[in-house]
């Protein structure tokens, strides 16, 4: 039983809603950053980079006070409202390639910690604790975690019916990408998804982990604090935006090593080939058809290793992960790479990007040999998750990825 609650959100007035909504900060480079703070007042850029405002850099818990300053500024402004009634809020990309859409809504910390929201990756104590206040400085959180759930048909059904109405938003971006929400505030509607939720035993973490476990730090820290506490607190609850298990797309992580960790390139074969079958595929561009096959790069050729099955023992779902697999056999015990999250020896590409940039990130030089794989299924995450494990870091890139600045959930 999951407890999936709709919430007043803060968000930008229809006219400015494109104007307001941003990628990650991260995506952006120098160039595109400064350009959205000089020529667009309204991105929501200016409330997480709050020092732009003074020409200066500003980290740590000042920042943290500006960032909650420049949102105020959003509010008394006019740019930001806050919708007097809970809702659910449904929310649409339509890309190039794929269409999502799912529902922006308020999941449970409770759930979370009881494990009917379940994980798939290890977080960093240190990140959570720093997120953690962050949000409690700020008291508002902008980056809804991915979650996902079986294919529901009632909810797919209330779905396509309230999409068909005038969206609160609609806009494009200059990557092609169109966006839409619809609000859903009709009781008896939001009854039915409530329970439809409740029906489900158990939701799962497809993007967002540090945020989740971030909040429930928050809460805990709350809940303490607060003498008077009810359980129907805000920080009892985080912003999530829940997908169907059949519209998430999960890409690949390749990987790139700078060197061989002392092999020649013969002897580094020879170390392979006990747990692979090895074919040099030449300039052959070569892509994995099957789980357990990879592709190498190295020294201007391309290869297919083929995992020696009747070697290698599978024991648990996570020793059946080709990412655990390239890991346990290769990059730990011939390459020497033990901290895949902070080795600098490795890098890694989403699956977005061909195959083709690990043969130029290679032939550049800066690295001497890269490795690809097929991507893990949703079947492969829900199972680790099930038994209570979790995959190698940079096992998968998941989207959807949201915009920040449209929906804002208040504590």
């Amino acid at each position: 039983m999951t407890k999936i609650l709709p919430f007043k959100a803060v968000r930008p007035t229809r006219d400015k809603a494109g104007l307001v909504a941003s990628r990650p900060y991260e995506d952006y480079s120098n160039g595109e950053l400064t350009a959205q703070l000089e020529y667009n007042p309204f991105s929501f850029l200016h409330i997480i980079n709050p020092g732009y405002k003074f020409q200066h850099s500003i980290k740590g818990d000042k920042r943290f006070q500006l960032v909650k300053n420049r949102y105020l500024e959003f509010k008394e402004d006019n740019i930001f409202f806050k919708d007097e009634e809970p809702a659910y809020y449904i929310y649409k990309i339509i890309t190039r390639a794929n269409t999502y859409m799912g529902i922006i809504a308020a999941a449970s910390v409770e759930d979370y910690e009881n494990n009917c929201i379940r994980k798939h990756e290890d977080t960093i104590e240190l990140r959570e604790n720093l997120f953690k206040e962050y949000l409690k400085v700020v008291g508002f959180n902008t980056e809804p975690v991915l979650l996902t759930y079986p294919d529901s048909p009632v909810i797919g059904e209330i779905l396509e019916t309230a999409t068909a109405n005038r969206p609160e938003y609609e806009f494009s971006t200059y990557n092609k990408e169109t966006h839409y929400l619809w609000r859903i505030d009709d009781k008896d509607t939001i009854a039915t998804i409530q329970g439809e939720f409740e029906q489900m035993s158990c939701l799962y973490i497809a993007d967002g982990h540090h945020r989740c476990a971030s909040s429930y730090l928050l809460a805990k820290e709350s809940k303490d604090n607060n003498p008077g506490h009810t359980g129907t607190e805000p920080y009892n609850s985080f912003m999530s935006f829940l997908i169907p298990e059949s519209e998430l797309k999960i890409y690949e992580f390749s990987r790139l090593i700078t060197d061989l960790n002392g092999w020649s390139k013969e002897e580094f074969l020879v170390q392979l080939d006990e747990w692979f079958r090895i074919e040099n595929r030449g300039q052959e561009v070569y892509y994995p058809s099957k789980k357990h096959h990879f592709n190498m790069y190295l020294e201007g050729e391309f290869y297919s290793l083929y995992l020696r099955k009747t070697n290698y023992e599978f024991t648990d779902s996570l020793s059946t992960l080709d990412t655990y697999i390239l890991y346990d056999k290769i990059l730990k015990p011939v390459l020497g790479i033990e901290d895949l999250r902070n080795d600098s020896r490795i890098a890694y590409i989403h699956g977005k990007n061909d195959l083709v940039e690990i043969k130029t990130q290679v032939d550049s030089g800066k690295y001497k040999v890269g490795f690809g794989m097929l991507p893990i299924t949703i079947d492969e995450i829900k199972q680790v998750a099930d038994e209570g494990l979790t995959m190698p870091p940079k096992s998968t890139y998941i989207e959807p990825k949201l915009r920040s600045g449209l929906t804002i959930y208040e504590f």
